[in-house]
């Protein structure tokens, strides 16, 4: 990897970092499509450049949102009772989700990502923060409807907020902790699917220098070295920004990023 294309993914992890703590979005809508553009100048072959922009996006998430997840926990935005409930069947999703990944043919894993985001970027640009007294669901349908999360959230590279989030808020969690317990099923999705796509990987011939399985060492360190700092500016824009605005301008470039993954 060259100097140039280190500075790139530098560059990168300042957006991300920017836009994470700003919009409170997880990195990975913008990491894997600049991956999937990016990676290839590195000589990273076509057939496992969409494996690997995803597994690194995960680990990407991990380092920039643990300090996120530990902060709501002191902050008491954590409802440990839902988090409880939710978060094996994220565990088991993230998992999941690596070996979907696999059992999907490479030349369509790119188009899934993009009716991921594409969906993800309507669902952003029409959200209302409406509160709802519907009760969570009963122990099995929460298992359920959290693995769907982790296996869509690992198939996009993301940490599952912008699905999480509305889904907690709906059954009746207050926003502040639909957001903080958001975060820490996010590590946990990150962290599974990561490991996932690891061992799927880990055999494999032709993974460029410096890779654990799928996660390509030299991008993640390049982005996460500016987007654990950059976070923190971002967070302290959200309180002087419409933030409003910026997301529906934010998912109208989502959608943009979509439909060229689908139409590519």
């Amino acid at each position: 990897m060259g100097i140039e294309l280190i500075a790139l993914l530098v560059m990168l992890g300042v957006v991300v970092g920017l836009l994470a703590g700003l919009l409170g979005i997880g990195g990975g809508l913008l990491v894997v499509p600049a991956l999937l553009f990016l990676l290839p100048k590195a000589g990273v072959a076509t057939e496992i450049v969409m494996h690997l922009a995803l597994a690194t996006s995960l680990a990407t998430i991990i380092i920039t949102s643990t300090s996120s997840a530990f902060n709501h926990l002191k902050l008491g935005n954590v409802d440990l009772f839902v988090v409880k409930w939710l978060l094996p069947g994220v565990l088991l999703g993230g998992f999941l989700g690596a070996v979907v990944a696999e059992w999907i043919p490479n030349q369509y894993l790119p188009k899934v990502f993009g009716v991921i985001v594409l969906l993800l970027s309507i669902q952003m640009a029409f959200s209302i923060q409406a509160r709802s007294n519907h009760p969570m669901p009963k122990p099995w349908v929460t298992l359920i409807c959290g693995s769907g999360i982790g296996i869509i959230s690992t198939l996009a590279g993301i940490g599952g907020g912008s699905l999480s989030v509305p889904f907690l808020n709906r059954h009746g969690v207050e926003m502040r902790k639909a957001v903080g317990s958001s975060a820490v099923c996010g590590l946990v999705i990150a962290l599974s699917g990561m490991v996932g796509f690891i061992l799927h990987g880990y055999q494999l011939e032709n993974l460029p220098d410096y890779s654990i399985g799928y996660v390509y060492l030299p991008a993640l360190l390049a982005i996460a070295s500016t987007s654990m700092f950059t976070t923190r500016i971002g967070a302290k824009w959200a309180s002087q920004l419409p933030t409003a605005t910026l997301k529906r301008f934010f998912a109208i470039f989502l959608m943009f990023v979509a439909l060229t993954m689908l139409l590519q």
